[in-house]
């Protein structure tokens, strides 16, 4: 019987902070505190949680060495293998996760942007990728607030379980549902990255990624339960976060349904 490839895990922690300006005056945002830890111990913790040991993280700027410091070789986190990647300029998602092309391989990657947060763990939605790795799936959250929609890339979803179309900051939400920032895709996303034209803002855009495998009828799902805040979103949307993993903790026990 033939192997299945392993999962190789990216998590992206680049960018400027702009949103967190002046928290962010004098250090990465993914290595402010969240409760009792830096906020990138929360991804690598969903990335274990997960079953995902071998993982790259891409970060910039100024204070990239700072990781080094926290994480070491990643073993003290769970991590097998833990790399590095260096991020020049601030040239959007798509490109920070086209620099683990090397460390990824042949293999499949669950990729998480690295202030996103979860109440429960994602461990559901990355078994259903590692059972089938054919094209991309996305983790999708129920939004309570549908104004806040307007803010987030959101799911257009097909009769067929796959989503059709991701609409960013759409002004008529084509469903409640935003896309999170934890994507998995097949090898061939790196081949995709290299066809890409950069955005209006000049950046490489996931959404562009994504909408590549919709067009394609493979970009699959699954809807968390609980709790998914981003971090890095707004100083608000920071303390939201810091207030909830407090109170309820992250990463716990698993609970998604998909398609």
């Amino acid at each position: 019987m033939p192997t299945s490839p392993s999962l190789k895990g990216v998590i992206l922690a680049g960018g400027t902070g702009s949103r967190l300006f002046p928290l962010t005056k004098i250090t990465n945002k993914h290595l402010l505190p969240i409760y009792d830890r830096p906020m990138i111990s929360y991804a690598v913790e969903a990335m274990v949680g997960a079953g995902v040991d071998e993982v790259m993280i891409v970060t910039g700027g100024t204070h990239a060495g700072e990781f080094l410091r926290l994480l070491g070789n990643g073993h003290e986190a769970g991590l097998s293998r833990l790399m590095y990647a260096y991020q020049e300029n601030p040239g959007g998602i798509a490109e920070a996760l086209g620099l683990a092309a090397r460390f990824a391989g042949s293999d499949p990657v669950v990729v998480m942007l690295a202030d996103n947060v979860f109440e429960q763990s994602i461990v559901t939605a990355i078994d259903a990728f590692r059972a089938e790795p054919e094209g991309a799936r996305v983790i999708l959250s129920e939004m309570a607030d549908a104004a806040h929609l307007s803010h987030l890339g959101v799911a257009k979803l097909g009769d067929d379980g796959v989503i059709s179309e991701i609409v960013e900051k759409p002004a008529d939400p084509p469903s409640r549902f935003a896309v999170t920032g934890v994507y998995c895709y097949e090898s061939s996303v790196f081949d995709v990255i290299q066809t890409l034209e950069p955005s209006g803002r000049g950046e490489l855009e996931i959404t562009d990624v994504n909408n590549f495998y919709a067009r394609e009828g493979r970009l699959r799902y699954d809807v968390v339960q609980g709790f998914w805040g981003d971090a890095g979103e707004s100083i608000d949307g920071y303390y939201v976060v810091n207030d909830y993993v407090r109170e309820h903790g992250a990463n716990r026990a698993p609970s998604t349904a998909g398609a």
